[in-house]
């Protein structure tokens, strides 16, 4: 429970720069799609909870922009909404949103005039996706399994583990003829993707065996069936992690962006197969990016979103790998999606270094800015972010991202806040870098650097580069973070003695091992969601053959010794860095016992301050308004006083912040 003190901030800050009040009622764009004629665009504003009156999630409004003009109209903002789109032949558009009144999760609609939403489809379960048939009449979604399970008469009911789960179903409806039930998918398995061929005559579905996260990662396929989802007609021979699924306009064949094979850590390269299925073509094996997204734009050329290192690049490759052409080159601008329709108008959901994730839309090969939904930002004055590299021992060239302080003073040093990436199949772009779990902009303006380092096993390089890091863990890798700090060091930024760490999931993981094995170079430690026994948390996670087959690429206990000494808690007795630890009680992908791990070897082997932090009712990760402020300002307290204050006893248990209420 947060105790809200009416006392001033601990530590002085820039009166201009960012605090953790503003990153608490920050908006962004987060869904976009563009009107068929290219004029308008939809989009999803993610709006967050004031979290001193309500510990809740965002909720998403709808709004339309008038691409012309840059006026945008809040058109659904009664209830949270996802899934938006354009429903073809018709004026109107429709999501997924759920009323107080509602029993589930259901189809919704309102027109482009205006008006009201209207209900227009509804299932026994939650509706999880969906997608239009190019009649507008049908659709395809996904809903959990509407089985039941016979329980005992008894009035106790243990849980029986990973066993009766529910299947995540493929359906298909007319929604213009409600009468007439829906067809299931008569595939096995849970069904998490479903696009309809441009004449409506198949269906791609991608399909894993089993609810189990494990099995959404690393064993979905891809299937063909017909329009009733009663026959397979087809599927695609590939092994490894999916992401998007998209046909051709002449439904000759398909687009995907897969993993190359079942051991790339992430679903970063494109391929094309035939409709007929059979073995899929990668397209640009030797591309040194990651392929975030595509779009068909003919029948045999596609418009693609990448990342090439911190960059975001936006461009155009033909069907057999020809013709790579950038339209959208490295900029001050971070992509992270789009929609475009047959004429050619693009929009864009994009960030910089100076806002979040904002509405753009394409304007003579470069990008225009629509929308401003934080406008108070142009009152704030914010550190400089720039794109930083160095060399390790080994040759290795990597980059990173850093957040000056906001007053800073050429020739003195200060302390740093190195945030390191979980994954560690991720990376860092050159866009907005702030967030309540990453300091960023809040550090800048209570004047320190803030680093993000983008280490080998990263994203954003190729396929090489991504699987660099494997059968090594925290090894090179982490190495690589230790060579970013003394290059910081070097140059005079940073005070050696005033260098703090941290990150969630594998970068709480990181954070633990600098904590540990490094003790020696790091003044202070936040972990998050973190890693601490390689051992236990194999057994623990909901993913251990994804851990298995791109990352530690052999069984633990072939070497448990080697995993013993590749976890922070082997080091934990020469631990001489105050280190809080934090986690969501519920995580299941990290179970909270690795935090407890680390917090008891420290606590009984060493008399260094460890404080562990938990948070009912999250997972990896927080995602109510107060838990994720209150880290926010834990975060920074501890910082605060480890790498500025001069005493070393821990701070209060509880959070001390102003009483003033979060302005939305």
């Amino acid at each position: 429970m947060v105790c809200f003190v009416a006392v001033q901030p601990l530590v002085a800050q820039s009166d201009q720069g960012l605090t953790p009040k503003d990153v608490a009622k920050m908006q962004q764009v987060n869904e976009i799609a563009i009107a068929p004629s290219g004029e308008k665009a939809i989009y999803t504003l993610q709006k967050q909870a004031d979290p001193e009156k309500e510990n809740e999630p965002a909720s998403y409004h709808l709004y339309l922009a008038d691409l012309a003009s840059g006026n945008s109209i809040p058109y659904v903002t009664t209830m949270s909404v996802s899934d938006i789109a354009f429903r073809p032949n018709h004026n109107s558009i429709t999501f997924l949103g759920k009323r107080s009144s509602d029993e589930t999760t259901s189809l919704y609609e309102i027109s482009m005039n205006g008006g009201e939403a209207q209900k227009i489809y509804s299932f026994e379960t939650p509706i999880g996706d969906y997608e239009w048939a190019s009649d507008g009449s049908q659709i395809a979604f996904m809903a959990q399994d509407t089985i039941t399970f016979e329980r005992s008469s008894l009035p106790y009911h243990p849980e029986v583990y990973e066993e009766n789960l529910k299947q995540r179903r493929g359906y298909i409806a007319n929604v213009d003829m409600p009468d007439r039930g829906p067809h299931q998918v008569q595939v096995e398995g849970s069904v998490y993707q479903m696009r309809w061929s441009p004449n409506g005559e198949k269906l791609a579905i991608a399909v894993a065996p089993s609810p189990k996260v494990d099995d959404y990662y690393m064993k979905q396929q891809v299937k063909f069936v017909d329009h009733e989802g009663k026959k397979i007609l087809g599927e695609v021979d590939h092994e490894g992690k999916l992401g998007q699924i998209g046909w051709s306009p002449d439904g000759s064949k398909l687009a995907m962006i897969a993993g190359a094979d079942i051991h790339d850590p992430i679903a970063g390269r494109l391929l094309i197969v035939s409709a007929d299925g059979g073995d899929p073509t990668q397209l640009k094996p030797q591309y040194k990016g990651m392929f975030e997204q595509f779009k068909w734009t003919g029948s045999n050329e596609l418009h693609y979103l990448s990342s090439e290192g911190v960059w975001s690049i936006y461009g155009s490759i033909n069907a057999d790998g020809s013709n790579m052409n950038t339209i959208v080159d490295k900029g001050n601008t971070n992509l992270s999606s789009f929609d475009r329709t047959s004429n050619g108008a693009t929009i864009f959901a994009a960030s910089s270094a100076s806002h979040p994730q904002e509405l753009y839309q394409l304007a003579d090969n470069s990008v225009d800015r629509v929308t401003n939904t934080n406008s108070w930002l142009k009152d704030k004055t914010l550190g400089k972010q720039e794109v930083v590299s160095w060399t390790t021992d080994d040759g290795t060239e990597l980059q990173g991202i850093l957040v000056y302080p906001v007053d800073y003073e050429k020739g003195k040093q200060y302390p740093l806040i190195t945030t390191v990436h979980g994954g560690p199949e991720a990376h860092y772009n050159h866009g907005w870098v702030t967030n309540y779990s990453d300091a960023g902009q809040v550090g800048a303006a209570q004047d320190y650097f803030v680093f993000y380092p983008n280490y080998r096993g990263s994203t954003g390089r190729g396929e090489a580069f991504a699987k660099s890091s494997q059968g090594d863990l925290a090894g090179a890798e982490f190495d690589d973070i230790i060579a970013g700090v003394d290059e910081l060091v070097e140059e005079g930024l940073v005070d050696d003695n005033k260098v703090g760490v941290t990150g969630g999931s594998y970068g709480g993981y990181a954070t633990g091992w600098m904590a540990t094995k490094y003790t020696d170079r790091f003044a202070a430690g936040v972990m998050f969601v973190g890693i601490s026994d390689n051992i236990s948390k194999w057994g623990t996670s909901d993913i251990p053959e994804e851990l298995y087959l791109v990352h530690t690429r052999e069984r633990i206990w072939e070497d448990y010794q080697k995993y013993l000494e590749r976890s922070p808690i082997y080091y934990a007795g020469q631990a001489d860095t105050p280190l809080l630890i934090m986690h969501g009680k519920e995580d299941t992908r990290v179970d909270p016992g690795q935090s407890y791990e680390l917090y008891r070897h420290i606590k009984t082997r060493t008399d260094t301050p460890v404080r562990l932090v938990l948070y009912p009712g999250e997972g990896h990760g927080n995602s109510n308004a107060t838990a994720r402020y209150d880290y926010n300002l834990r975060m920074m307290r501890w910082f605060n006083q480890y790498l500025k204050g001069q005493q070393q006893a821990r701070p209060d248990v509880e959070i001390e912040v102003e009483k003033t209420a979060v302005e939305h």
